[in-house]
């Protein structure tokens, strides 16, 4: 994938998970733009679809080029927005702070603020002005498509597209992971731990928003020596479609290191239950998403894990904790966003590597602007990286 696709999908994502915010959702209800930035949601999720095609056709077609540089104008523009929503819900718990006797319930936004100070009513305006004229840019965008040719991913056949869907694997990409230590350790100590249960294995989450290094740190801890007794230890990608039938077997063919032939589930969960029996196995279910029946998928699922020995361990990451609730919530780990440093020495390895650049000699105001847009995300530090080193 393009680098400078990589940045923008990367970013938008950030955008993505900003914008499903519970303070944020509360305090777009009180102004009343709730409705609106839903739909910023949405928009985004369509034009992100448009960006492999984009990034394609931009190499002979300078009116795409454009488009994409007006795409990621408006998506500074939405940031803006969003990091002026922040200060707004800051100053507005901090005028709770300092009146208590009104009685509104502490770290929650209150509508006493949002709705009588002369300081909200003047934001509420400013925000649905600049949130008209950001709709009014969505449209725009979203209406040239047509004219520059420019299709989804799924819709077009684009040649990269195979490429965008590619599904993370437990072999290491990244030399050194930054800023993860301590995280590393304590879900180690949680895979490892042997607690007197009746229950034959035990779910543990790893949840966190889009970009934050689930995956990463999943693979890491897959891959340490000190999980070597597991056996079998099988890693599965699962995305958008919790597919039954497709887990079990890649599952399957995972244990066995074989294509499998089957193609019903019920043979292949058969056969599932007797490599698994009575053994003490270790598996990953990476990128579980919400969508769909999930709880019914994965009580089909999980059937064939009841036979293995006890103080096995099933690691899920996610970006819902919904998704914790529903497949055990024996124990989730939510994984915090990076350190400003550890963005900085991301980027830097990225960014420079094989250039002939002392990345020591930047500047603070520089560095504070890197690390700014990285959002604490290390995929956004990566591939912000990736990007600058390409120009």
């Amino acid at each position: 994938m393009p680098v400078g696709e990589l940045f923008l999908s990367a970013f938008l994502q950030v955008l993505f998970d900003r914008l499903a915010s519970r303070e944020l959702l509360q305090l777009a209800l009180q102004d009343d733009v709730l409705s609106e930035l839903e739909k910023w949601g949405t928009r985004w999720s369509y034009i992100d679809a448009l960006l492999i095609d984009a990034e394609e056709k931009q190499l002979t077609n300078r009116a795409v080029k454009m488009w994409l540089d007006d795409l990621q104008d408006l998506a500074y523009d939405v940031e803006d927005i969003l990091d002026e929503f922040d200060t707004h819900a800051l100053e507005l718990k901090i005028m709770a702070d300092r009146h208590p006797s009104i009685g509104c319930v502490r770290n929650i936004i209150p509508d006493c603020f949002s709705s009588l100070s002369p300081h909200a009513i003047k934001f509420k305006v400013s925000m649905k002005s600049k949130i008209k004229d950001i709709n009014s840019q969505f449209e725009d965008l979203y209406e040239a498509k047509d004219n520059l040719g420019l299709t989804t991913a799924i819709s077009g056949g684009s040649s990269t597209a195979a490429y965008r869907r590619l599904a993370d694997t437990c072999v290491p990409t990244e030399p050194g992971v930054y800023g993860r230590d301590d995280d590393k350790a304590r879900i180690l100590e949680m895979v490892l731990r042997d607690e007197p249960s009746n229950a034959k294995f035990h779910v543990i989450t790893i949840a966190g928003m889009g970009g934050i290094g689930k995956t990463t740190l999943t693979r890491e801890v897959y891959n340490d020596k000190e999980v070597k007794d597991f056996n079998p230890k099988v890693w599965v990608s699962v995305s958008e479609d919790f597919d039954v039938q497709r887990i079990s077997k890649a599952i399957l063919e995972s244990i066995k290191l074989s294509p499998c032939c089957l193609t019903d589930l019920n043979p292949i969960q058969l056969t599932m239950s007797e490599q698994l029996r009575d053994k003490k196995f270790f598996l990953v279910l990476d990128d579980v998403w919400s969508e769909g029946d999930i709880n019914n998928n994965w009580e089909s699922l999980k059937s064939p894990f009841m036979v293995g020995a006890p103080g096995s361990k099933i690691v899920v990451t996610t970006r819902d904790r919904r998704v914790a609730s529903t497949m055990g919530n024996d124990e989730c780990y939510n994984l915090e966003l990076l350190s400003d440093h550890d963005c900085w020495a991301i980027f830097k390895k990225h960014a420079f590597q094989g250039k002939d650049v002392d990345p020591d000699g930047i500047s603070d105001f520089v560095r504070e602007k890197v690390v700014e847009k990285c959002k604490g995300l290390p995929l956004a530090a990566r591939a912000l990286g990736g990007f600058l080193r390409s120009e």
